[in-house]
């Protein structure tokens, strides 16, 4: 009898060994993914801030077509700002067509630049991008402050600026969707917020 008790409590023992561990191990996986964590896309502190309603544009297209940016929309607009010399932007643009089409219940993608129409047309012909409207303005690219290439814009439906930055790759594209998505500035803010409140940390 006594060995059979002696048993069970190094038998508890070692149960509440193990879920202490457990509960060390959660607590550095949280810490991890903090630190390795998807970057989002670099948002800068420059142009319009994220919730504002975004400055109303109406704007010629290299198609003829006349866009309108800002306002009320059927859909949500990703704003892309790109040019023929950056070869980021064409790096990028398979992910965007991409990305356009997986999302297309709800979101119109503009492309903008800057310069002479003549400028664009051969690009605009020689990388198929006649399923997007091409725009060009100086004062929009002055307006959101674009100052690095490729930067992107996200318009929610009622005209508000819901999330924007330096877009390098497909993750800091899919950043601004998940941003929306999620109610946040940004997937830094979310990511944050969720470590903060994790247990053990102070909400």
């Amino acid at each position: 009898m006594t060995s059979l008790m002696i048993s069970n409590a190094l038998l508890w023992v070692l149960m509440l060994a193990v879920i202490v561990a457990l509960w060390a191990l959660a607590r550095q996986v949280g810490i991890l993914y903090e630190r390795v964590a998807p970057m989002g896309a670099l948002v800068t502190d420059a142009g319009p801030k994220l919730g504002d309603l975004a400055p109303r544009f109406e704007l010629p297209a290299l198609n003829g077509s006349l866009v309108a940016i800002g306002g009320e929309q059927p859909k949500s607009q990703l704003i892309f700002f790109l040019s023929p010399t950056c070869p980021v932007c064409k790096k990028l643009l398979p992910v965007l067509k991409s990305a356009s089409q997986a999302e297309r219940e709800w979101l119109d993608v503009v492309l903008a630049s800057d310069g002479e129409a003549t400028q664009h047309l051969g690009f605009y012909g020689s990388a198929r991008l006649q399923q997007f409207p091409y725009v060009l303005s100086a004062d929009l690219g002055m307006t959101y402050r674009v100052s690095r290439l490729p930067y992107a814009v996200l318009i929610d439906e009622r005209g508000v600026i819901r999330a924007k930055g330096l877009v390098n790759s497909r993750e800091h594209l899919e950043s601004l969707f998940n941003a929306k998505e999620l109610g946040v500035g940004t997937v830094q803010d979310y990511i944050r917020d969720r470590v903060a409140t994790q247990p053990g940390e102070t909400a």
